[in-house]
């Protein structure tokens, strides 16, 4: 089944998104330092069940830089656009990492948009101090044209250690990807993150089905500690991928299949 890459115009530029299967909807949203193509070995296995979209992201991919910022508002304000044009009125979001970020800002904003949404090693809390350091640090590398410098790390470790080798061509394929990311594109979306708010309160009100993925051995999100601090509504399901890093769809891609699923078809009956 064919991908076929289309375009929205939002404000001032393009926002590029890619579209294939057919029936109810799945929108995947990437992370930092990805792009839509993270999916596409994800998306024509969904797509035997689901129409699917992946949407690149502001300064990602394809897509237009809009602003010295990106937050995950604006963000959410481009899914909500993509859908309009695509006459989409309900869907599912799965969200990986800043994907989450967004799907949580849509789910705030537009819930009667939704049947569930997944974040996919991701969390509802703003950054910490420690963090804010963090990713203003990277900006100022990114400024001083280092940025190879960031991915360089980050994507290696997305992966869980034992899967570093195992996943080596999706390793330089992740790193390919990343290192396409424009510098500016980069800054805005580090910037939108710093500013995102917590998010706890919108989740555990769970006016919208959740889906939580994590990985045993993600190197960003500890799952005990994350789990720990959240009071879990009564429709949210936690999955734990036991041989998995930061990225499920790629070192535990089938579990990760069926997982989503048989939760939207769930929420679809």
């Amino acid at each position: 089944m064919s991908i076929v890459r289309k375009n929205a115009s939002f404000r001032d530029g393009k926002i590029i998104y890619y579209d294939t299967g057919a029936g109810e909807t799945i929108i995947l949203l990437h992370g930092y330092l990805e792009s839509s193509a993270v999916w596409f070995d994800f998306m024509p296995d969904l797509a035997g069940n689901f129409r699917v979209l992946a949407i690149d992201l502001p300064g990602h991919g394809a897509s237009g830089i809009f602003d010295d910022q990106h937050s995950m508002d604006f963000m959410a304000d481009v899914v909500k656009e993509v859908m309009n044009k695509e006459s989409i009125e309900k869907a599912m979001l799965a969200g990986h990492s800043m994907g989450g970020y967004v799907a949580l800002a849509f789910v705030e904003k537009y819930p009667s948009r939704l049947h569930a949404y997944s974040l996919f090693h991701s969390h509802p809390f703003a950054d910490t101090d420690q963090q804010i350091k963090n990713r203003k640090r990277e900006i100022k590398i990114v400024e001083s044209g280092k940025k190879d410098i960031i991915y360089l790390v980050n994507v290696t470790q997305m992966f869980a250690d034992f899967n570093v080798e195992r996943f080596k061509e999706k390793l330089e394929l992740h790193k390919e990807i990343a290192s396409g990311i424009p510098a500016k594109g980069i800054i805005a979306v580090l910037k939108g993150m710093i500013s995102r708010p917590s998010r706890i309160k919108i989740l555990e009100k769970g006016e919208v089905p959740l889906l939580f993925i994590f990985g045993k051995h993600d190197n960003y999100i500890p799952f005990d500690e994350i789990r720990d601090r959240i009071k879990m509504p009564p429709n949210a399901e936690i999955i734990v991928l036991e041989k998995t890093g930061h990225l499920g769809f790629v070192e535990e891609k089938e579990k990760s299949l069926a997982v989503i699923m048989d939760f939207y078809k769930k929420q679809l009956k």
